[in-house]
């Protein structure tokens, strides 16, 4: 393997395809800019991925601390997201940034933010709606907090937002184009969030470029269900346990908050950044089996890395219940970086 660079910080090394760790954001986001060039921009010093060419119709933002690809910049373009805002890694993005790109999408129709349930993503969106409305910009905002872990966390006063984000996009973008009112965009995203649960698991800590250490230790025979995408802490930290005991652990927590008794889904085996694709797929299998079982009918899986936290090693298991209504939003084509469906 050839590193781009090692950063030595005192006696360990981070091991990172970088130059700068102050630029990361900044320059993955150009880099992403350069291979998709034909369908989005990028709005230099405000960190913004936008859709080259914005329908005249609701627009629809999305935005968070970086670290976590392909969310939220890798669901920008047609039927999903009109505009993708990155804070730094971990951190929301300011007023100033989520303006930027309102000002991008506005085209008189208004916009919807939909925004994870953290703190400094509700104060900085709620900020930027608020300066948005003064210049006569009509904004919904839609909040997802979908971890069925914990109540409240590190960043969040009540339940975390994390991977079920990724279709609440897809609903809410696929209603947009469609060229519905803001009103009836904001409404099936409510919906969409309210059928939305989720659950996740770690395995190993994530490293940041601007520290070059772990932020949490798990033993080499540990795993820790229900952290964060941050890492903020879980339920417990147990054993290493089976693709069919992670399968059984993470939907029972979900089905029991929520009832998928004889319903059809939509489910999400999503990867934390550093878990391979053939571990996902075992896991998906486990969960399909389980899901069979209770006479819960699967209408469409993904799996993969969809909502990441850096190079940590784990998983999330997203369920949606469905409607008439939201599987033909789900199944409505788009073309996005990280999602398309024809």
């Amino acid at each position: 393997v050839v590193y781009l660079k090692d950063i030595i910080r005192g006696e360990e090394y981070m091991k990172k395809i970088i130059n700068n760790p102050e630029d990361v954001v900044k320059e993955s986001l150009e880099g992403m800019q350069m291979a998709y060039c034909d369908t989005l921009d990028y709005i230099p010093e405000k960190e913004v991925i936008v859709r080259k060419t914005v329908k005249d119709k609701v627009g629809v933002i999305s935005g968070g601390g970086a670290g976590h690809e392909p969310l939220h910049a890798g669901f920008v373009g047609r039927g999903m997201l009109d505009a993708a805002v990155s804070g730094n890694i971990f951190s929301s993005p300011s007023p100033d940034r989520i303006e930027a790109a309102v000002n991008r999408v506005n085209k008189g129709k208004g916009i919807l933010f939909v925004i994870k349930n953290y703190s400094g993503d509700i104060m900085n969106f709620g900020l930027a709606a608020d300066m948005a409305e003064l210049e006569g910009i009509q904004i919904e905002s839609v909040v997802v907090k979908d971890d069925v872990a914990v109540q409240d966390s590190t960043y969040s006063t009540g339940r975390r937002g994390i991977a079920g984000t990724v279709f609440v996009h897809k609903i809410a973008g696929a209603m947009a184009e469609t060229g519905a009112s803001l009103s009836e965009v904001a409404g099936v995203a409510r919906e969409a969030v309210s059928n939305i649960r989720s659950m996740g698991m770690a395995m190993t800590p994530c490293i940041l470029p601007a520290v070059g250490k772990p932020g949490f230790v798990l033993e080499d025979d540990e795993i820790e269900i229900g952290m964060g995408i941050h890492g903020e802490p879980g339920i417990e930290k147990t054993k290493i346990k089976t693709a069919k005991e992670v399968a059984e652990i993470l939907l029972d927590k979900i089905l029991s908050d929520y009832d998928y008794d004889n319903s059809e889904v939509a489910i999400l085996v999503n990867g934390l950044g550093g878990t391979p694709l053939m571990e996902l797929y075992i896991l998906n299998r486990e969960v399909q089996i389980l899901l069979k079982e209770k006479g819960i009918k699967v209408h469409k899986t993904l799996v993969g890395n969809y909502t990441t936290s850096l190079d940590m090693t784990g998983c999330s298991l997203t369920l949606m219940k469905l409607n008439d209504k939201l599987r033909s939003l789900l199944d409505a084509s788009c073309d996005t970086p990280a999602l398309k469906i024809d």
